[in-house]
């Protein structure tokens, strides 16, 4: 049989269950679903541990979370999900997604499928638009938000760092995106398997990313939600020490952190230790 779709989708595949297997051994997967398809979800750490549930950034997966759900599984119960539209197991095979709003009502029949009647949400990047997108909609259902170098949230990205994006979003492949991705972060991934699930990811399936615009600054001045905004001293995504005033100008209560050695993409997957720390104190 020639190689194709189904070759490309057997070595994601078979990089992902790779990832996996590193995860806590108490770790099941489920499909939750929904009006819009099937929500691929990894669950562990203790049934009565307050819930938490993990959104990734864009073409990472809830694979992305490898290094931190140990920590975060220890006294919370983790829910790391597949976000729907993008790279991942989750299924769009029923009511398209047209935008923002199909994005949070996605969100709202995962949590209730799960039977998550309020949660603390932790999303890193594109994730973490749609958890704070989520929680201005539905404070009532969101007990926490951790904002990992939020995308598009306080400020725009930079212009350059969207041309040096578009070639591998447009026409993705291995070299394109590992050059993206050293320019970014200033050097290759530390994990090899990492590195190879990266690469496996330039050939899986996207149904259809929402874009999300930025919350207008009246909504998030409203927002009554514990916060805090994690972000990485050299994110070439959008300018730390810009997003940083903004955050604390409009979400006064929002505890506002700049790791100065972190970049967009080596959050949250490399030395993890002082963001799983954050992490864990803020959502206690």
């Amino acid at each position: 049989m020639a190689r194709g779709d189904t070759g490309d989708r057997a070595d994601f595949s078979a990089a992902y269950d790779a990832m996996l297997r590193r995860w806590p051994a108490d770790v099941t997967s489920i499909d939750v679903p929904s009006p819009y398809g099937s929500t691929r979800v990894h669950v562990c750490g203790p049934e009565a541990g307050a819930p938490l549930v993990l959104l990734p950034g864009g073409g990472t997966t809830s694979m992305a979370w490898f290094r931190n759900v140990e920590d975060l599984g220890r006294h919370h119960r983790v829910y790391a999900v597949d976000v729907m539209g993008d790279v991942g197991h989750s299924v769009n095979d029923g009511t398209p997604l047209r935008g923002a709003a199909d994005l949070t009502a996605w969100l709202d029949a995962v949590l209730d499928g799960l039977g998550l009647g309020e949660t603390r949400l932790c999303g890193h990047s594109y994730g973490a638009s749609i958890a704070l997108r989520y929680a201005l909609r539905a404070p009532r259902r969101v007990s926490g938000l951790a904002l990992l170098d939020p995308a598009n949230c306080f400020a725009g990205p930079s212009p350059r760092y969207l041309l040096r994006a578009l070639p591998t979003l447009l026409r993705p492949t291995v070299a394109r995106q590992r050059a993206f991705l050293l320019w970014e972060t200033g050097r290759p991934p530390e994990d090899p398997g990492w590195q190879d699930f990266l690469d496996s990811t330039t050939t899986a399936v996207r149904s259809k990313v929402v874009a999300l615009r930025r919350p207008w600054p009246k909504e998030l001045r409203a927002c009554t939600v514990p916060t805090l905004v994690v972000l990485a001293g050299r994110s070439r995504t959008h300018d730390a020490r810009r997003v940083a005033a903004r955050a604390r100008a409009l979400l006064p209560g929002a505890d506002v952190v700049v790791l100065p050695d972190a970049s967009h993409h080596t959050l949250p997957t490399e030395r993890p230790a002082e963001l799983n720390r954050l992490l864990a104190r803020f959502l206690a």
